[in-house]
């Protein structure tokens, strides 16, 4: 394949860095929880449903603890001091105490090392779940094998789930590897997670466990009808990003939106809040054997493709080194980035090529998720299918993992099926006639391409040494990732952040860890 000769020196220093960060960071977060985590470990416990009022069970138990001022102790020794008092299951615990016939004061007496004891049970059960659809996933893929790198990656948006299923259904006979349900506007700024089977969203279809069954359900039809495994993918992001990341492991989800400074950048939601919930939601992830897709691409949306390329790689190598931490091996990382420079800029393609290359070898592990041209899609459709063309071939010749294609059509409407088709004709028509392209070429070692690589890298390894030096809290406030500010006590959820006491108590958290090989 062929190489860029980069600067290995300032490759291992950006990592280093990186990694401080990260370290800073787990250190904030480690004595700390959320309600969105203790959501969580209730809905693995076995707790479902909504109340008269739609709220989730979940939700209104986390509430009720908090509440009482009993939630910094976890929500899982309340749970099981409860169920043992009253001889119930968690389900039960959840409804009677929605109608308030828990006597909070009653079970407090519960031995501890009794609800240890039934808690590792608990968390086993649950976990297993997780665990269960992995081997499911890898069996499927096994017997029926899946499609060649770059996946073809398309999205359908309708916001009726059942439409979605019609239109993913029409992606994968005309050669899609990875469908994205493309979730609802503004789902990532609810703090509970919507029930049931849905048929009205804004710009997608809202992200329910009962909308992931269906729609895998219909890809597991149809990848047997195409004799090919095909993924799905939704978001674990936002205020219930923990929540939506283990329902997307009990339904089987393959790939999903996670990113470390997403939600706080381009959602304004609380940092202290994101950072928490990515490191509980990325174990979740790891143990399911999902893919995560992190999202640098966005960057490009508010800064110039140019001027701020090394903001991306630099959010790479954090986020790299958060998932490390979280126990998520490179396989599972996919790492975004963006074919958004400016088309009319003199060898635009080139340095285009210099990004996509870069990330592809300090990375080689990862399925890189490479995203098409968005920021200067004009709606001229002939154009814009060049540009996509242009973005195709770039993901084929620097090896990506994972190509979200380019609708000609892009920020006109949500894509037709006929679009989709095009698209995906456009992308296997490159795939297919430059397969090998990347072993029969070589970058001239001081040519525009290196160059521009190799000053990438070094911007990118001077903002992580300085973000090391002011810490991620700081950088961020500053204003340092995509010219966005956010301060730490801003943004949304921040109410939901508590700190544990010396005798929180949350076994999913401590098997994850063991199951994962991390410390902590």
């Amino acid at each position: 394949m062929a190489k860029l000769h980069l600067n290995e020196e300032l490759i291992e220093k950006s990592r280093l860095s990186a990694n401080k960060i990260a370290d800073q960071v787990f250190d904030f977060i480690q004595d700390r929880s959320t309600v969105s985590i203790e959501r969580t470990v209730l809905r693995l416990s076995g707790i479902d449903g909504v109340n008269s009022d739609g709220v989730p069970y979940a939700n209104s138990l986390v509430d009720l603890l908090q509440k009482k001022g009993l939630l910094a102790e976890g929500a899982i020794p309340w749970l099981i001091k409860a169920m043992i008092t009253y001889g119930i299951s968690p389900q039960e615990v959840a409804e009677l105490a929605e109608m308030d016939k828990i006597n909070w004061d009653d079970v407090r007496s519960v031995p501890m090392d009794e609800v240890k004891k039934e808690g590792n049970l608990l968390a086993e059960k649950g976990l297993n779940i997780l665990m269960k659809q992995r081997q499911s996933r890898e069996a499927l893929i096994t017997k029926m094998g899946e499609g060649s790198k770059p996946f073809l990656y398309v999205i359908v948006a309708t916001g009726d789930i059942y439409e979605d299923v019609i239109q993913a259904k029409a992606a994968v006979r005309q050669g899609a590897d990875i469908i994205a349900v493309i979730r609802t506007t503004g789902q990532s700024l609810l703090d509970y997670v919507p029930y049931g089977a849905t048929r009205e969203g804004y710009g997608g279809t809202y992200a329910t466990q009962e909308n992931f069954k269906i729609m895998r359900a219909a890809l597991d039809e149809v990848s047997n009808e195409v004799n090919r495994y095909v993924s799905l993918c939704n978001y674990s992001s936002g205020l219930c990003m923990p929540e939506i990341a283990a329902i997307g492991g009990m339904e089987r989800l393959d790939v999903m939106l996670n990113d470390a400074l997403y939600g706080i950048l381009f959602r304004d939601i609380n940092m202290q809040r994101t950072l928490i919930d990515q490191a509980f939601s990325r174990m979740l992830i790891s143990l399911s054997g999902i893919i995560i897709n992190t999202g640098e691409d966005n960057y490009l949306t508010t800064a110039d493709a140019v001027e701020e390329a090394h903001t991306v790689l630099a959010s790479q190598f954090i986020n790299e080194q958060f998932a490390i931490k979280a126990g998520l091996p490179h396989e599972q990382m996919g790492l975004g980035h963006a074919f958004e420079i400016n088309p009319k800029l003199e060898n635009g393609f080139l340095l285009e090529l210099a990004q996509a290359q870069l990330a592809r070898q300090i990375f080689p592990r990862a399925p890189l998720k490479y995203m098409p041209p968005t920021k200067y899609m004009t709606g001229n459709i002939f154009m814009g299918y060049i540009q996509n063309a242009l973005f195709n071939v770039a993901g084929v010749m620097t090896n990506q993992g994972i190509q979200l294609l380019g609708m000609m059509t892009e920020a006109m409407h949500t894509p037709h099926m006929q679009d989709r088709k095009l698209a995906l004709d456009n992308a296997k028509y490159i795939k297919n006639n430059m397969k090998d392209l990347h072993e029969e070429i070589e970058f001239v070692p001081n040519g525009l391409i290196a160059k521009r690589a190799n000053e990438v890298l070094e911007k990118a390894s001077m903002m992580l040494k300085e973000i090391e030096d002011l810490g991620l809290f700081e950088a961020i406030s500053a204003g340092r990732f995509a010219n966005v500010k956010r301060s730490f006590y801003g943004g949304k959820g921040l109410e939901g952040v508590f700190l544990k006491e010396k005798n929180y108590f949350n076994p999913f958290e401590l098997l994850m860890k063991k199951e994962l090989g991390i410390g902590g």
